[in-house]
């Protein structure tokens, strides 16, 4: 066991270390139909005092009042204004912080490899792997008319489309998304099918989209790759011969949806986009939560600068086709996702003239999550009316290319022995983190420096000071203990559930809150009492009864996209407490768990004259231990702050908190 705690206050350790102690040799009392002291404490401990689901009600109320709202556009140059200070902030402040700024600015290695010629059926399909950012390669294939593979004059451009897929784990063998690559290039356009992190040959633990959160703790933006593979892959595209630069077009379905209208708003090179039921706005997301999930659809900070309704408005004038599905089984149904984004979008057009190039396009046969044939003719139309020259026709009709369908196998693309991932990424990042300043051994100097480090670790979690504010639920006799029941809330925002335990004429008061909610800790808060302690058990954001019933890391990833950190959430959570109930008693702390551990840590850290001592039991002692374990965001939401190992270690935090 790891205890936190400084020379003066070993009295508060060894009170600690008694009750850890006990708590080891006496086991838990399983909640039963008996009578027993520890079986009432613990039913008492277990009542429930919020509403069902008010946590996750409050965190998205949170959230939706800290996103940005579209701004009104009434001047062309006012719009222009919109567009490049919002894709300059979105690329400072979020797609290329820290390391990612290195990796867009090393060179891109492109690979040319089989070529496979299809004379009969009119073009040749090339195989190729292209760097994404330094060590980590992406396959993709190029569909290439034939008379352009035969020497074709230089002068001549014909439009050129990337392909890329969402979550299908054919990745770029899925039949839809060939069947589209072949339609437009037996209609003479250059056509690319892009691999996918996590998808088809890239379908890896190392590329799961939940561990892009590994480089976000290493203070790197784990949106990066995903965006450098796009931009890199229209790179490739562009550097083709014969490609049109005026005639670019991206299509995608579901997270390839969400790829096409990232890059098509914050890439001027591209002029028509067609993302299908690919997303929605941060505000529909939180009153329809069919649409919640994806790490990279809901980056870190990403929500504080532009919602998709500035992404699809910043589309404008250039050619946009919204397609969503009517009975859509997955997520982004047409009629709450499409809605917000052309209300947003409409008036940015109208400021050009250019409303006709704003359509939608709502599929009801199959009316599911698609892109079939219904809706890549709405593309083939989109495309004729926008690319279509006097020498250049694109006919509306899908062509049938079934017989010319091929398996994974006949599409796969050589690949190095060793392929970096956001996993690999981030150990290597890690290497030479935390770059943290050494304290001065002058003891003058000393808290000084403390306060600083302090401030930078608020900083760094985001962290907001509230006066907490009680109110008594209810409070009766459990003999020989008082059990008072209360709702701390902090600026009408969250509420806390903590049950007081008082014996008579406590001597001290103990914090006590653990991972697996306030019921399991009966036995410590007996011990506790049995010492003549006051105990307040509670349950911090995430933990007990503030627990989000269903995926419960979806809630952290919409806080974290408004800038804001669960873990700062949490730690103010019990520094509130702490405050409330520190105004009489002096205050100790107990977590159980690595993940109470660290919130604890931080809020000690952050303000230490709350606290006496702290023992964190099967505390963390390494910020590595995400890395080295390869956990996922969806295993501990809060270790994944931005940055903080890139600032601090556990030691770190357990200086901050003497």
């Amino acid at each position: 066991m790891e205890v936190a705690v400084d020379a003066r206050n070993q009295d508060c350790l060894l009170f600690l270390h008694r009750i850890a102690v006990a708590a080891l040799i006496v086991p838990l009392v399983a909640l039963s139909g008996s009578t027993s002291g520890e079986d009432a404490l613990q039913v008492g401990l277990a009542k429930p005092i919020l509403s069902p689901d008010q946590s996750f009600t409050e965190a998205l109320a949170y959230t939706e009042r800290r996103l940005r709202i579209m701004p009104p556009l009434v001047s062309r140059e006012q719009f222009q204004d919109f567009v490049e200070t919002t894709r300059r902030e979105l690329f400072e402040q979020v797609i290329f912080r820290g390391a990612a700024s290195e990796w867009r600015r090393s060179p891109a290695t492109v690979e040319y490899l089989e070529t496979i010629p299809h004379e009969q059926e009119g073009y040749v399909l090339k195989k190729l792997r292209f760097e994404a950012l330094p060590g980590m390669w992406i396959p993709a294939l190029l569909y290439i008319p034939w008379h352009l593979h035969q020497q074709a004059p230089e002068t001549l451009r014909v439009p050129v489309a990337l392909n890329v897929n969402g979550h299908d784990r054919l990745g770029k063998a899925a039949v839809y998304k060939q069947v589209r690559c072949l339609n437009l290039v037996k209609r003479g356009m250059i056509a690319m099918n892009l691999e996918w992190f996590g998808m088809g040959q890239l379908r890896s633990p190392g590329f799961s989209h939940s561990r892009l959160h590994q480089l976000d703790l290493c203070g790197a933006s784990g949106l990066a790759p995903f965006y450098l593979l796009l931009e890199r892959g229209l790179d490739v595209l562009l550097e083709q011969p014969h490609a049109d630069k005026d005639r670019v077009a991206v299509a995608g379905l579901s997270g390839g949806g969400w790829q096409t209208i990232l890059i098509s708003a914050l890439d001027p090179r591209v002029t028509l986009s067609n993302p299908v039921a690919g997303y929605s706005s941060f505000i529909t997301r939180i009153h329809h939560h069919t649409d919640l999930g994806d790490s990279e659809q809901t980056p870190t900070d990403f929500g504080a600068w532009a919602d998709y309704t500035h992404l699809t408005a910043m589309r404008a004038p250039r050619p946009t086709l919204l397609t969503y599905n009517e009975k859509d089984d997955c997520c982004f149904a047409t009629a709450h996702a499409l809605p917000p984004l052309l209300a947003a979008a409409e008036p940015a057009f109208a400021l050009f003239d250019r409303g006709a190039n704003l359509q939608k396009h709502n599929n009801v046969d199959p009316g599911n999550h698609n892109f079939e044939k219904d809706n890549r003719e709405a593309f083939y139309r989109m495309l004729a009316e926008h690319f279509a020259r006097d020498d250049f026709a694109i006919a509306a009709d899908e062509i049938d290319v079934s017989a010319e369908v091929r398996t994974a196998e006949e599409l796969q693309v050589a690949m190095p022995e060793k392929n970096a991932d956001f996993h690999t990424l981030a150990l290597q990042l890690a290497q030479h983190l935390p770059r943290a300043s050494v304290p001065p051994d002058d003891p003058k100097l000393l808290e000084d420096w403390r306060e600083r480090r302090r401030t930078d670790l608020r900083r760094l979690v985001a962290w907001e000071h509230q006066t907490p504010q009680a109110v008594l639920v209810d409070s009766q006799m459990l003999d020989p203990w008082k059990v008072s029941r209360w709702k701390i809330r902090l600026a009408n925002e969250w509420t806390i559930p903590v049950v007081e335990l008082s014996p008579e004429n406590p001597r001290r008061t103990l914090l006590l809150f653990g991972e697996q909610g306030r019921a399991q800790l009966a036995e410590l808060a007996r011990q506790a009492l049995e010492q003549g302690t006051r105990v307040l058990v509670f349950d911090p954001f995430y933990f007990g009864e503030c627990r989000v019933q269903q995926r419960d890391y979806l809630a952290a990833l919409l806080l974290g996209t408004v800038g804001r950190r669960p873990l700062g959430i949490q730690a103010g959570q019990v520094l509130a407490v702490a405050t409330w109930a520190g105004q009489t008693q002096t205050v100790d702390l107990i977590t159980v768990g690595p993940r109470a551990g660290l919130i604890g840590l931080v809020a000690r850290a952050i303000d230490p004259s709350r606290f006496h001592a702290y023992d964190p039991q099967d505390g963390p002692t390494t910020l590595r231990q995400v890395l080295d374990d390869d956990l996922s965001f969806e295993q501990r939401p809060e270790w994944f702050c931005f940055g903080l190992l890139e600032q601090f270690e556990i030691a770190h935090l357990k200086q901050l908190g003497e």
